[in-house]
């Protein structure tokens, strides 16, 4: 069992071309910028949701797999 709980979902992005920019979001009363990754088309980025970690904002066109299904961004 990990430290996380309910968190921690994993999300894996493939990113769909150059430049994909993935943006982790804290929780708590603020909520902040706390990490950037950058993907080229091809590239894919396991992320997971933590005590730390509340939103993740993608942009560039990319497929999302979550354990709801897959989401594709719209440009």
């Amino acid at each position: 069992m990990d430290d996380y709980g309910e968190f921690s979902d994993y999300i894996v992005i493939q990113a769909l071309e150059d430049g994909v920019t993935i943006i982790g979001l804290t929780r708590g009363r603020d909520t902040r910028f706390h990490h950037t990754e950058k993907l080229d088309s091809g590239e894919v980025y396991i992320a997971q949701f933590t005590e730390m970690t509340s939103a993740m904002k993608i942009r560039g066109k990319a497929n999302i797999f979550t354990k709801h299904g897959v989401v594709k961004t719209v440009e």
